[in-house]
């Protein structure tokens, strides 16, 4: 299509399907036309719950000429599949991280869709958040001078005590690097860029775990990763930083500060739109806040950065290139934690313009 809002198919309807479709459905410029789903009933009602004309399976979505990008919320064992597919079709791809389970399957996709002229983009999308844009901002502005370094920490019991089905978040290609680490390393990279080596230690705290809360709950389930990692990076810019990533803690935390040469800025939670945002510069005793400005719509902001940049002919922000770095660097981490020394990366970042602060998802610009 040339011009006009963009049409889209969510692909998988689990739990997280409910925060895009509440997200895309508020969007002009994209149209969803289908939810599809491997439990067509469950596609069925998640369509009839936000007024999406049509569900069904996988081929059902991808046979919908006015479909243009699919969105591919399945579980991460299926993501290179499911995108692959989609792209064969003639559809871009925007999906739930991590972009593959493999940087070589990662490679796949990102050459299957050059080889077609299509877009591939992949969350976390939280980076375009008006928190992380304005940490950004701040940073490239000189708030706390030259950037130095960044902790980043994640930690928690695990998902297990509230996901009513958490077997999958222990598998390969979850865990909690996999799995939360995204929305970390996304931030850092989108802001520092490339990372050019690591180095990590991991373990497994415990074997087994059991589901605490739904129909399963009670059910004893096996940990196939690691469940706590620490990782260390170096970015070619200079910064380096220290990373936890945890499911073995009692405590939960969550956080990244950067530390530059005149302060340290304290991010908010990189799995929010939202702030706070906090500075303390040497000499001052107190954190004080800084503003806050830009979009908090939710998760899907991605998606429709795409879809914009798809009818502009301009570069998306949470793109394919920028998923594969990070997955690169998640599997680089894991191959440090086995091997227990400095792994270097071969794949590079594209550079993240950020957000003009006045963009607005809820104004219609595509006529």
């Amino acid at each position: 299509m040339s011009g006009g809002p963009v049409g889209v198919a969510l692909v998988g309807a689990g739990v997280i399907s409910g925060q895009y479709l509440t997200a895309l459905s508020s969007f002009p410029d994209v149209r969803v036309l289908s939810v599809a789903d491997l439990d067509v009933e469950r596609a069925r009602a998640q369509a009839e719950a936000f007024g999406v004309p049509a569900h069904g399976d996988v081929a059902s979505a991808l046979a919908i000429p006015e479909v243009e990008i699919v969105v591919n919320l399945t579980i991460p064992a299926a993501h290179a599949e499911v995108a692959t597919a989609a792209l064969q079709a003639g559809k871009h791809v925007y999906g739930e991280k991590p972009l593959a389970l493999a940087p070589s399957d990662g490679a796949k996709i990102l050459a299957e869709a050059q080889a077609r002229g299509l877009r591939v983009g992949s969350a976390p999308d939280t980076f375009l958040g008006a928190g992380l844009q304005s940490a950004t901002r701040a940073v490239r502005a000189g708030l706390i001078g030259e950037p130095v370094s960044a902790t980043a920490v994640t930690q928690g019991p695990g998902p297990e005590s509230w996901h009513p089905s958490p077997e999958f978040l222990f598998q390969y290609g979850a865990g909690p690097l996999f799995d939360i680490g995204p929305y970390y390393l996304t931030a850092l990279v989108s802001l520092f860029g490339s990372v050019t080596r690591v180095a990590a230690t991991s373990r497994q705290a415990r074997e087994q775990r059991v589901i605490g809360s739904g129909p399963k709950a009670g059910t004893v389930f096996d940990v196939e990763v690691p469940t706590h990692v620490h990782a260390l990076l170096d970015f070619a810019s200079g910064p380096s930083t220290s990373a936890t990533f945890s499911f073995d803690s009692a405590v939960s935390r969550r956080m990244i500060e950067i530390t530059g040469t005149e302060g340290t800025l304290s991010l908010p939670d990189p799995n929010t739109f939202e702030g706070p945002l906090r500075i303390q510069k040497f000499g001052e005793e107190e954190w004080r806040d800084l503003p806050v400005a830009g979009t908090t719509a939710g998760r899907g902001v991605g998606v429709l950065d795409m879809a914009r940049a798809l009818r502009s002919g301009g570069r998306h922000r949470a793109s394919g290139e920028l998923a594969q770095h990070v997955l690169e660097l998640m599997a680089s981490i894991t191959d440090s934690g086995e091997r227990h020394g400095f792994v270097g990366l071969e794949s590079g970042a594209p550079a993240v313009e950020t957000l003009p602060e006045d963009w607005d998802p809820v104004a219609p610009t595509l006529t």
